[in-house]
């Protein structure tokens, strides 16, 4: 049997959310938050507006793309910009994984939306994207955290489209090159590939976006949290800073200390090199291993941040879904306890199997030492099983 590795990661996290906090990261980085004061004071509306600037000037958003802080982290900023503008005009809707599915799901039962096409696919695997029509609205998500999945590139984007893309990009900004032109409205939290804290999201509306909000008034009540515009005009406020709700100080200073890191060390395309360098060091052993291989067969779509696996040992493959389930249960259990890598379990609604976090956050020294944990944790699970049903 395998033997237990004596070697652990220096930071066993590896959850795709909230993820890990950047290198050399201590609650002593929040010690000038703006705290015990109005977040509409002058200086606290100058901290929202310094996330916002911060993001622009990194991740290379156009100066007349507009960008706001809102509530209820990523889900909260898609489903505002759902609610406030679709329905003008039909809508195509991809799904592959659990997220994509919410998003349809209430695009068809609670917007009850009339003319809305559904592009699926199983998990690990991508829908026909060459089927899409751009002069719909479109709804996708870049990379899916639970299939593994995403997007390779936007080349089946019309530039010149009629409808609007609307992208959940929280697992995909800061880890990959996204062509603005191509995106309407994009959505993320910090608690992705930042390491931020969760609760906060971004919306960026690109030009056709604000348009649309300002001509397209939807027969629909929209909650407070959900509104962008007042008096049949946007709210500039919100895209200067001043929020719908009451932000958290804290996580605001933690999302600054976060980006003044992603500035120290180079930018996106240093946070790019660090994802890629933790991708493929689970590449490698995947190709070693006789046991795992990756959920999404096709190398240009796998997710390069939440990476998804899959057990491929025919042993493990001839028992139903929920033996499967328990056994990776008890496996990732072992790794957990052992303090060599936690929250590493596939998502629920996905295929029993692993999944572990390589945004940029993470060290690929820890990926490398995570390993060799996964392998004698498998063996052992699989040698109990064995012994217990023998």
């Amino acid at each position: 049997m395998t033997s237990k590795p004596s070697v652990k990661p220096v930071n066993p996290c590896f959850s795709s959310g909230p993820c890990a906090k950047r290198p050399g990261w201590s609650l002593a980085a929040l010690g000038h938050a703006f705290v015990g004061r109005s977040h509409r004071a002058a200086e606290g509306k100058a901290r929202l507006k310094e996330v916002i600037d911060r993001h622009r000037a990194l991740l290379g958003i156009p100066d007349d793309y507009r960008i706001a802080i809102v509530p209820a982290s990523d889900t909260g900023a898609i489903e505002m910009a759902m609610w406030s503008m679709l329905g003008q005009r039909g809508v195509d809707v991809l799904a592959w994984e659990a997220f994509g599915e919410e998003w349809l799901n209430d695009v068809v039962k609670q917007l009850k939306l009339s003319d809305v096409r559904s592009f699926t696919a199983g998990y690990g695997a991508l829908p026909d994207l060459a089927q899409v029509d751009c002069d719909r609205d479109v709804v996708f998500t870049w990379n899916g955290t639970t299939g593994g999945v995403r997007v390779p590139d936007a080349n089946w984007i019309a530039v010149d489209r009629k409808g609007l893309t609307f992208c959940d990009a929280t697992s995909a900004v800061f880890a990959y090159d996204l062509p603005w032109d191509k995106l309407d409205i994009t959505t993320w939290s910090w608690q992705k590939v930042l390491g931020g804290e969760a609760a906060h999201g971004m919306i960026v509306l690109s030009p056709r976006a604000v348009e649309r909000l300002a001509t397209y008034k939807p027969e629909r009540p929209l909650p407070k949290i959900f509104r962008m515009t007042a008096g049949g005009k946007l709210g500039e406020g919100l895209f200067a800073g001043e929020t719908i709700n009451t932000p958290s100080m804290l996580a605001v200073e933690d999302c600054i200390d976060a980006l003044k890191w992603v500035e120290q060390i180079g930018g996106v395309a240093a946070l790019m090199k660090r994802v890629e360098a933790n991708y493929r060091a689970i590449e490698g052993w995947v190709a070693k291993t006789g046991w795992a291989e990756f959920l999404c067969d096709a190398a240009a779509a796998r997710s390069k941040t939440s990476v998804c696996l899959k057990i491929t040992d025919p042993w493990f493959m001839q028992k139903d879904d929920a033996a499967r389930q328990d056994f990776i249960k008890a496996m990732t259990k072992k790794i957990d306890k052992e303090g060599a890598g936690y929250d590493i379990a596939g998502h629920s609604k996905a295929p029993a199997g692993l999944r572990i976090w390589c945004g940029a956050t993470v060290e690929a020294s820890d990926v490398e030492k995570l390993l060799p944990w996964l392998d004698w944790a498998f063996a052992a699970t699989k040698a109990e099983a064995q012994k217990e049903a023998a």
